[in-house]
């Protein structure tokens, strides 16, 4: 039974590509309807686009479980695959802050997959994300070769300058000197965390001047610390620095490479779970400057809880003017 049902999670892989264009270009529509006034039949698209997503998310699955072998977007892409039904049966039923919200995903899909499905977008930001980590990677003191991924990685890679080359100390651990490649990929240049934000900075109702400077102490905030984490993993990973309880590190993610151990407990573990509490960090800044993003926040929080939240008044976030002049 379970073998069946990863064959349908591996098959549903493939659509995620088309889904992803068909969900963007339905809450889209609900957005321009909206626009013109057309509410109940934006109310219509908008939730059919929450039903697609709720499909797309489950096409994700396989791949983020399985494949990424990610306990974080594992288990986020299980749960959003009800939490994105939930949110369609709430607008439908008559909760209209989740507008927002809705006008908020295809922002995010514009920004993100034009970078992810036009290879000359892609290759330029995967290669100055690389140099840029290289550079980072110098003043640590470490200097590994950087090379051409597709010629030095079994799996699909690109044929970018995006991968770095380690080798462990002889006698490492097995016995066995490994080549140790860490490549830079889509999912490393913080473009999707980066794409999150925007979207939901444009999606508010506020005036153009303070949606500006929530993106800027939002977005190179991001980037740096996605820097700082490319550092981090390709480093501990290639120097093996947290090649700790190999054994349960290994049983826990369904492997037999052992040199993996490090990559797992820095990206998988760590990295992963200090990204939560950065994002929540850079949450926090993009308030000061922009409250009106606390309605979705709140109306995020009413998804998971059930119940309702008064944000402002527990972060002590006045309401601001329409002309952006502070607070009332």
């Amino acid at each position: 039974m379970i073998d069946g049902l990863l064959g349908v999670l591996e098959r549903a892989t493939a659509l995620s590509g088309p889904l992803a264009w068909l969900v963007i270009g339905t809450f889209l529509a609900g957005a321009v309807l909206e626009w013109t006034g057309e509410r109940e039949r934006a109310r219509v698209a908008a939730v059919a686009g929450w039903a697609l997503f709720g499909v797309f998310w489950f096409s994700l699955i396989y791949h983020f479980a399985v494949v990424q072998k990610s306990i974080i977007e594992g288990i986020g892409s299980v749960v959003a695959v009800p939490l994105s039904f939930y949110v369609g049966y709430l607008l439908w039923e008559g909760r209209d802050s989740l507008f927002v919200l809705s006008r908020a995903i295809p922002i995010m899909g514009l920004v993100f997959f034009p970078v992810e499905s036009i290879p000359i977008l892609r290759r330029f930001l995967v290669e100055t994300v690389t140099r840029q980590t290289e550079f980072l990677m110098g003043m640590t003191g470490h200097h590994p070769e950087v090379v051409n991924g597709a010629q030095v990685t079994t799996m699909d890679a690109d044929p970018y300058r995006n991968t770095f080359v380690f080798f462990t100390e002889p006698g490492w651990d097995d016995g066995e000197q490994h080549k140790i490649t860490y490549t830079i990929l889509t999912a490393c240049t913080g473009i999707g965390s980066m794409s999150i934000f925007a979207g939901l900075i444009a999606a508010t109702e506020a005036p153009l001047g303070r949606k500006l400077r929530a993106l800027a102490v939002s977005l190179p905030v991001i980037y740096v610390l996605n820097l700082v984490r490319n550092v981090f993993i390709g480093v501990t990973f290639g120097k093996q620095y947290l090649h700790v309880f190999p054994d349960l590190v290994l049983t826990l993610f369904g492997s037999e490479n052992a040199p993996k151990v490090s990559y797992y407990v820095a990206d998988r573990i760590l990295a992963q779970s200090l990204s939560v509490v950065a994002l929540v960090g850079i949450t926090y800044l993009v308030v000061r400057e922009l409250p009106e993003i606390l309605d979705i926040v709140e109306d995020l929080l009413f998804l998971v809880t059930g119940s309702e939240y008064d944000l402002r008044s527990a972060m002590e976030v006045g309401a601001v003017r329409a002309d952006g002049g502070g607070e009332t």
